[in-house]
């Protein structure tokens, strides 16, 4: 059997550090797009940091290479059919090798400082719940523990003390932008959309498209769903679920618009006519590094902003006709209760099949939909106060939404 790292101790709380002393950082997703990003800034600040876990879900070759690379005491293999070849690799290195579920959420408990976030999909939340019970910081890059356990993983940080600092470069630039300015002085936070690599495609167009044609976002470099979630526009929706749990907004105080050239981030309008923004090149070690480094900065290799060069920003109103995924979510953020965690469940099964080439890329959003109607004619929709209930939704949803897809 996968050794396990041992969980059976409950909470771990890590202890305070010397000011002096390396900032001691575990990666929960750390072959992904967010976890490569992240040991790159580790690697050009070696005396800054010291890497504590290291996991990933299957890719044993790239988990072993960067945890030798960075010198973790630990890396962790969430497929456990890959323990074996896992210990193989880090065979004299000094670091241990675990393999499976419960050994990622130890992982998450290992004292360390900051733990990023960044495994994608829902089988980040319970790590990401894990990394919370320390009382440390948590660079959240995990969507779902905002989008489908928001009010429960928010109090659950609030209730062990832990940091919360967002990753997602939308949120970083509100958090950024807000400041310490008061919450009644908030009119609306803006998300920026970049629009996607079919922002000009008419519907006839949108119909034909092909994962591989998704699959090239114009702007930013990201993950396969992340990036398919871009093209749908859902993205955005998930974003603004995120922000209403992360900032003090109603739904009603929370918008998106259609940024072409991705260097706004977001901007924060104030009661007394002043509109707060934050702009960077698109590029997601800026927000990783604030997320490190805060309340200080992290010099970073992100090429400057030249704004003459630039010469143009635009802005426009996105076309939810074209692209109903937004829309979609919207409703969810204001439905409430568990529509969701049914949204974001039901929205990766059907980019799955998009990826697959199953269904169309319209036919995401029209999956999303047409489960959402089902869940509500099921009374799935109600309010859920644990996270297991927040993943029996989770489960729950995607067999529905399993069942609308092709046979």
């Amino acid at each position: 059997m996968a050794d396990r790292l041992d969980s059976s101790h409950g909470s771990t709380r890590a202890l305070p550090r010397a000011a002096d002393a390396p900032l001691r950082l575990s990666i929960l997703g750390a072959t992904g797009s967010i976890g490569t990003s992240t040991l790159d800034l580790v690697g050009r600040n070696p005396d800054k940091y010291e890497v504590v876990a290291l996991t990933a879900q299957c890719n044993v070759d790239r988990l072993a290479e960067l945890a030798i690379t960075h010198r973790a005491k630990v890396a962790v293999v969430g497929d456990e059919t890959h323990y074996e070849a896992l210990k193989a690799r880090l065979s004299g290195t000094g670091i241990r090798a675990a393999a499976g579920a419960a050994a990622i959420e130890a992982a998450a408990e290992e004292p360390a400082d900051c733990i990023m976030a960044a495994i994608v999909g829902a089988a980040g939340l319970r790590p990401t719940f894990a990394a919370a019970r320390q009382g440390s910081r948590v660079a959240l890059a995990n969507k779902e523990c905002l989008v489908s356990a928001g009010e429960i993983f928010t109090q659950h940080v609030h209730q062990n003390g832990a940091e919360l600092l967002p990753v997602d470069s939308e949120h970083s630039a509100a958090f950024q932008a807000i400041g310490r300015t008061p919450a009644k002085s908030i009119e609306k936070i803006i998300l920026t959309a970049s629009g996607g690599p079919f922002r000009t495609f008419d519907k006839e167009r949108l119909g034909r498209v092909t994962p591989e044609e998704a699959l090239k976002h114009p702007n930013w470099s990201m993950g396969a769903k992340v990036t398919i979630d871009s093209a749908t526009l859902m993205n955005k929706g998930l974003e603004l679920i995120e922000a209403f749990h992360l900032f003090p907004v109603g739904p009603h105080q929370l918008e998106a618009i259609v940024h072409p050239q991705s260097v706004v981030h977001c901007l924060v309008m104030l009661e007394d006519g002043s509109v707060m923004a934050q702009l960077s090149q698109p590029d997601m070690r800026t927000p990783i590094a604030l997320a490190l480094a805060w309340p200080e900065r992290l010099a970073t290799p992100v090429s400057r902003l030249d704004l003459i060069t630039l010469k143009t920003l635009s802005f426009e109103a996105p076309d939810t006709d074209r692209f109903p995924a937004l829309a979609i979510a919207i409703e969810a953020l204001h439905r409430g209760g568990a529509a969701p965690a049914v949204l974001n469940a039901a929205n990766e099964i059907a980019v799955t099949a998009f990826l697959e080439k199953k269904i169309g890329f319209l036919e995401i959003a029209r999956t999303v939909a047409a489960c959402l109607e089902k869940a509500e004619a099921r009374g799935l929709l109600k309010g859920v106060d644990t996270l297991d209930g927040v993943l029996a939704v989770d489960e729950e949803a995607r067999r529905m939404a399993r069942l609308l897809l092709p046979v």
